[in-house]
């Protein structure tokens, strides 16, 4: 079962469990999920698809959750706070349920967003965070925090089986044009040769992972031992300003887009670099797809996208 199934992520996820020959119980309520990232899916025998909010119990037999359940980018978490906040904390403690129930292993997208504004550069696993806990991104951030709380405690207490992933900036087709995420932000402004809006002076820094590497990360994760609990980083190490991002797809779009700045969020953090040790020693797990040729296929998706 994958909750959030539907979304950016849970689409790819689903598409690789079914090809691996898994049937696959796709759980959503679509938030920010939506049908068309799994239509091509619905007519496979082995495909269900199930509109569902995890804020309520859900009660089906499985034998391995993937909780990806939550709105991601800060346009969407931040439309409704505190049912983020539900989303994340009441969502964990149904599916843990779940999964104690039926004796499943149970899988936890957590976030870099742990991790806050970081003092600590790049970040690994052992970093607590510098997180604001009533700031307009704390739903989120502590959401998150707090789920990863009561997957531990559920280990702990209740022997549940737990893995544990910290996703770092993933981007690639199926992501949500309007969601306000920096990848997705500038390629359709750039298509549409509308301005290419930069927050704060662009020096700020992120670490961009393809969607494929990302979901392999996954799966390595969950096949793993069970002693493998995590939290275990996934994102790709190599560093880039934001205004570098941008330089990058207006050179490969093309078009007259002018770069703009205005005011930096608040909260935003001004680096974000994952330490990807423990997955390279743990899960034999590194990124393969770098930023020019993830780019190359994003912006084709998008192109397509806003033609249809």
């Amino acid at each position: 079962m994958i909750t959030g199934g539907a979304g950016f992520l849970g689409s790819h996820l689903s598409e690789r469990l079914l090809n691996e020959g898994n049937d696959v119980l796709c759980v959503d309520n679509f938030y920010s999920g939506t049908k068309d990232n799994v239509s091509h899916l619905v007519g496979n025998p082995h495909f269900e698809l199930m509109r569902h909010d995890v804020t309520f119990p859900l009660y089906v037999e499985v034998d391995e959750i993937y909780n990806l359940a939550c709105p991601a980018s800060p346009i969407h978490y931040q439309r409704d706070p505190v049912q983020t906040t539900k989303t994340s904390v009441h969502g964990a403690i149904n599916m843990l349920g779940l999964a104690k129930r039926t004796k499943a292993r149970i899988f936890q997208a957590s976030t870099s967003e742990v991790y806050g504004d970081p003092e600590v550069h790049p970040q690994e696993e052992s970093y607590w965070g510098r997180v604001n806990p009533i700031g307009i991104r704390s739903c989120y951030d502590e959401g998150k925090r707090c789920a990863e709380t009561l997957f531990f405690d559920y280990y702990r207490q209740h022997k549940v089986e737990i893995k544990v992933v910290r996703i770092f900036n993933t981007y690639g087709p199926r992501m949500h044009p309007n969601d306000g995420r920096v990848v997705s932000n500038f390629i359709v402004q750039a298509l549409r040769g509308e301005d290419i809006t930069i927050y704060g002076d662009g020096s700020q820094t992120r670490s961009f992972c393809y969607v494929d590497d990302l979901i392999e990360g996954f799966v390595r994760l969950m096949a793993s031992p069970a002693g493998v609990t995590g939290p275990i980083n996934i994102g790709n190490p190599n560093e880039f300003t934001i205004k570098e991002l941008a330089e990058a797809v207006l050179a490969k779009v093309g078009g007259k887009s002018r770069l703009v700045f205005n005011p930096l969020p608040s909260d935003d953090p001004k680096q974000r670099r994952p330490d990807v040790t423990l997955a390279k020693n743990t899960l034999d797990w590194q990124p393969r797809v770098q930023l020019d040729e993830g780019l190359d296929k994003t912006i084709h998706y998008f192109r397509n996208f806003l033609k249809a």
